[in-house]
């Protein structure tokens, strides 16, 4: 089988300086896909910077890879976001970081939630950055000025994974009936 080759929207993320990132995703352990990140590391370095280590298991704590593989996504909202990244307590309270394990401080509040496939930082008010991110399911412009964006999904393919998730039967809190995780990430 001849290979593809690399992967045109990858090899344009990097030309232009950015980083791209992957999460491949399972329901109730049944694969779901690959969702394909660019991180606009041009523009919001440091938090990029702590959300691709985090991808990539480079963080360590007591030597020991910490990050996004294995975490969940602990709330969807139809229509409005799937959030994930709290690999701390799996329900949306845990926050650590790269830097120190503390918050970290909104780096720039320009960027738009202008549709789907924005990836924005969830925070608990101003400056209060940490592991937890969400990926928009459309336009949510109440969070501009709030909310950091630093990314976005780079394909149609990796969009249908988002899609798949938003679709999730959810319960008590927005929280996903059967287990969204990510059973893989690291960076392309």
């Amino acid at each position: 089988m001849a290979s593809q080759g690399p992967d045109p929207n990858v090899t344009e993320i990097l030309k232009r300086g950015n980083a791209c990132v992957f999460f491949d995703v399972t329901v109730a352990g049944v694969p779901l896909g690959r969702i394909k990140i660019e991180l606009y590391t041009s523009l919001v370095p440091k938090t990029c910077e702590n959300f691709r280590q985090f991808c990539t298991g480079e963080h360590t704590s007591n030597a020991q890879p910490v990050g996004y593989k294995g975490s969940l996504f602990h709330r969807v909202i139809k229509g409005f976001m799937i959030q994930g990244g709290d690999f701390i307590n799996g329900n949306g309270t845990g926050k650590t970081s790269i830097y120190d394990g503390v918050a970290f401080d909104d780096e720039d509040l320009s960027g738009k939630h202008e549709g789907p496939g924005i990836l924005s930082m969830a925070n608990s008010g101003p400056n209060s950055n940490g592991c937890q991110f969400f990926i928009t399911c459309g336009k949510a412009d109440w969070l501009d000025g709030k909310h950091v964006v630093f990314g976005k999904v780079v394909d149609q393919e990796s969009m249908l994974v988002v899609r798949k998730i938003e679709a999730c039967s959810v319960g008590v809190d927005n929280r996903p009936k059967h287990e969204v995780k990510i059973s893989e990430s690291g960076e392309l």
